[in-house]
């Protein structure tokens, strides 16, 4: 298995677009790219932390590349929004790739130099070393199936 990890907006859809694909073995939420040993969630949001909330996927390289991971990262968010996606704004939102192998780090940025075609505007994603990763804690964890169980359960 492998590692990738992608900030691209509220972790908990981005979270939910990769438990969608097949290859995927497992996911969960956290927060990298900080300051700040072991935030918490409303650390992140009260943007004193430096860090962005981000998915990190495990992943099964002999049944899906890093670079399809990386065009599902492209497709889900605005890469050329600057801190912000949709209504949710600050830097804990910002489009970043944070890579954990050389391999990965030329991938990403041919990847975004292949993507950067595609738009009228410069993409702000920054490709950046892997550092220290911070789970969320359990309640942000599947968060989007979580709450369709509950609707699911109350019909």
């Amino acid at each position: 298995m492998q590692k990738a990890t992608f900030g691209a907006g509220c972790f908990w859809g981005v979270e939910a677009a990769f438990r969608q694909l097949g290859g995927v073995t497992s996911t969960s939420v956290g927060y990298m790219g900080g300051h700040f040993e072991n935030p918490c969630y409303l650390d992140v949001l009260s943007r004193i932390t430096g860090h962005a909330e981000v998915a990190q996927v495990e992943y099964d390289p002999e049944q899906i590349s890093y670079g399809d991971l990386l065009t599902t990262f492209w497709q889900i968010h605005d890469p050329t929004s600057l801190n912000r996606q949709g209504a949710d704004r600050g830097e804990q939102y910002r489009s970043v790739i944070f890579y954990h192998t050389p391999e990965q780090a030329a991938i990403a940025r041919q990847s975004k130099l292949k993507v950067s075609s595609q738009y009228d505007k410069a993409i702000v994603t920054p490709i950046q070393p892997a550092s220290d990763y911070w789970l969320a804690s359990k309640e942000h964890q599947q968060y989007f199936e979580k709450a369709s169980r509950r609707r699911d359960s109350s019909a």
